[in-house]
């Protein structure tokens, strides 16, 4: 059995655990549950350790309930417009990375598992695709390229938004070829729009752990300076956001990592301009750790940052004004670096205490 088969077999068991019956209905088009685009989960090996895993994903995601035995009908790819909320970037998608479904696709004549669209009155377009990006660009291809007679086969859902990212995400996370960054971008934008900023709403009800939805809404926060200093989108990993964590979120640390970011990226062009390879994702991450870090740049801002130093009139250093405040007054520590009269220590402190703002009180 084809490893999409098999897990769309084990929702059906979740679901029939939890009692919750699948529609009956005799499909317009009988469809193999079977995914020509998936990649090999864990979900078996999950569920023979956790054996509530299944059951509490499918709980949590009712629409899934709804879609192990919908009707299937045909459509035209011109005839559905792309839902923004899918993790997946459209105008990302390709030949090169789409190769190998379009090849399965055009040997069966139609896509085997069936996409997910709604109808909707205020859509461009009569229909929305929900699920089955890739499969509604191949089909697309293929029907651009001498390949009308390809069938696109889809199921009609009827979700509100919040249950269509749910049950795109219960897709996507199975599917290697949905980047991290694309899924933290949507999780960014879900968790604003879905969920009214709540985090640990957002975790629950995807049934995911609150570490994982976290470490992506981080990669989502990175800005597109940092993006495009590594190799592609896909090479930025939750990983990596973990490790810039720590120095993303103090304001000096971004400014360091965001012109690192816009260095590493000119070199990154110059590289694929000359044919050389690029810079690896984890060395990209470590420059940037390291750029935030910067001791001759931590050295300049301490410096900035030190206290007024007072001078004798010989150009000896006297000692430095720790605070200087109209409310609490003046504090000055008096250590010379040379040997000095009690004269020459007052002269200097003169014209420091005159300045000083409680001296300026109206």
């Amino acid at each position: 059995m084809a490893t999409g088969g098999k897990r769309r077999s084990l929702l059906a068991s979740a679901i029939e655990s939890l009692g919750t019956p699948a529609p009956a209905a005799t499909p317009e088009v009988e469809v193999e549950e079977r995914s020509e685009d998936s990649t090999p989960s864990d979900d078996s090996e999950t569920a023979a350790t956790h054996p509530s895993f299944l059951a509490r994903r499918a709980q949590s995601l009712g629409e899934v309930s709804r879609v192990v035995k919908r009707p299937t009908i045909k459509l035209k790819p011109s005839e559905c417009s792309i839902w923004p909320g899918n993790a997946r970037n459209y105008d990302d998608l390709s030949y090169d990375r789409c190769e190998s479904l379009i090849n399965s696709i055009k040997e069966e004549g139609r896509n085997r598992e069936a996409a997910v669209v709604r109808r909707t009155s205020e859509g461009p377009l009569q229909y929305e695709l929900l699920v089955g990006t890739r499969r509604h660009w191949c089909v697309s291809w293929l029907h651009a390229n001498n390949h009308s007679e390809v069938e696109f086969i889809a199921r009609i859902e009827t979700l509100d938004d919040e249950g269509a990212f749910r049950l795109a995400d219960l897709e996507n996370r199975e599917r290697e070829d949905v980047t991290d960054l694309e899924r933290a971008r949507n999780y960014l934008h879900a968790v604003e729009a879905y969920y009214g900023g709540v985090r640990l709403r957002m975790a629950d009800r995807l049934a995911i752990p609150q570490t994982t939805l976290y470490s992506f809404i981080r990669l989502g926060e990175l800005s597109d300076e940092v993006i495009a200093a590594f190799p592609d989108t896909a090479s930025v990993k939750a990983a990596h956001a973990n490790k810039l964590a720590p120095h993303w979120k103090v304001e000096v640390g971004r400014e360091r990592i965001n012109a690192e970011a816009i260095a590493i990226a000119a070199e990154q062009a110059e590289r694929r301009s000359n044919g050389e390879k690029t810079i690896d994702a984890s060395k990209v991450c470590d420059r940037l750790i390291a750029a935030a870090k910067d001791k001759k740049t931590r050295a300049k801002d301490a410096a900035e940052k030190a206290p007024p130093p007072l001078f004798s009139s010989g150009g000896d250093l006297l000692g430095h004004v720790m605070a200087d405040t109209a409310k609490k007054g003046m504090t000055i520590t008096i250590n010379p670096t040379e040997l000095l009269t009690v004269d020459e220590i007052l002269a200097a402190l003169r014209p420091a205490i005159e300045a000083a703002k409680f001296a300026k009180k109206p």
